[in-house]
């Protein structure tokens, strides 16, 4: 066992130890998977997007999460406050640039959020992170376009760590976690993740509640998204022959089970 994979399983027991409270201003579409990812790997999920009150649960919480799945001007807004008092507060944000490229309110939305926000782990696909990166993204919506998975993800991973000095995390057929000089590979999940609506936003809230544990960001974006791989894993050996319904539960059910000894058996981590 190498030593990343040896402080990711430290690190899901922090998790579970501490239960830390990860706020989510997220989609509607997934809010719910969202939240039952969080309490499954450990954590405790809210979802608080009134501006109102969003930046008053943010400075309460240990780490705060937000995903562009669904956009209105009244969470932007609130994406922002909560942005700013979670870096006043020392808390990490997250940030899931969901759809990034695909049209002129996300774009701008994008950039007002890396500007305005301290971001401590950048989670997208190819095409997210490519659009971030300054290259030109064939965005297929919210999902990532086939071409775009054929960037160099290493370098661009690298790159807009460097520019916006934070951990960036790019997932796909294999998914690459770099600081801006380390790298590490991840090579868990199953095709059939693919299949069901959520699972990189469920991706986020789980490395939302593994920086809510621990202070080592770039080991919560590697524990967030291995955890999400191996519950692919499983999820297919038990349920995925049934069908694409069945197999969205057990996703939950396996993030439920994940514990230091799976994540030393099943992660596929590499170093380079």
């Amino acid at each position: 066992m190498n030593q990343i994979t040896a402080d990711v399983a430290a690190a899901i027991k922090e998790v579970r130890a501490k239960v830390p409270l990860i706020h989510n201003i997220t989609n509607y579409v997934t809010v719910n998977d969202c939240a039952n990812a969080v309490l499954a790997i450990g954590a405790s999920p809210i979802m608080a997007d009134d501006i109102s009150e969003a930046a008053d649960i943010t400075a309460i919480s240990c780490a705060l999460v937000i995903n562009m799945g669904t956009l209105n001007q009244r969470t932007i807004a609130s994406m922002i406050v909560s942005g700013k008092k979670a870096n006043e507060s020392g808390i990490p944000v997250i940030f899931d640039p969901v759809g990034a490229g695909a049209s002129k309110l996300r774009n701008d939305t994008t950039k007002a959020l890396l500007d305005q926000v301290e971001i401590a782990i950048l989670r997208g696909n190819a095409s997210e992170i490519s659009f971030i990166a300054g290259l030109e993204a064939s965005t297929k919506g919210v999902d990532a376009a086939d071409i775009d998975s054929k960037n160099d993800t290493v370098k661009i991973a690298k790159e807009v760590a460097k520019k916006h000095k934070c951990i960036v995390a790019i997932t796909g057929a294999v998914d690459v976690i770099s600081d801006g000089e380390k790298i590490v590979k991840i090579k868990n999940g199953h095709p059939m993740l693919s299949k069901v609506t959520g699972t990189g936003c469920m991706t986020s809230a789980l490395v939302g509640s593994f920086a809510g544990a621990i202070k080592d960001y770039f080991i919560a974006a590697v524990g967030g998204v291995a955890s999400m791989g191996i519950a692919g894993d499983i999820a297919y050996e038990k349920a995925g022959s049934i069908g694409t319904g069945s197999f969205h539960i057990a996703i939950i059910d396996a993030l439920s089970n994940v514990n230091t000894q799976i994540m030393e058996e099943r992660a596929k981590l590499y170093e380079e």
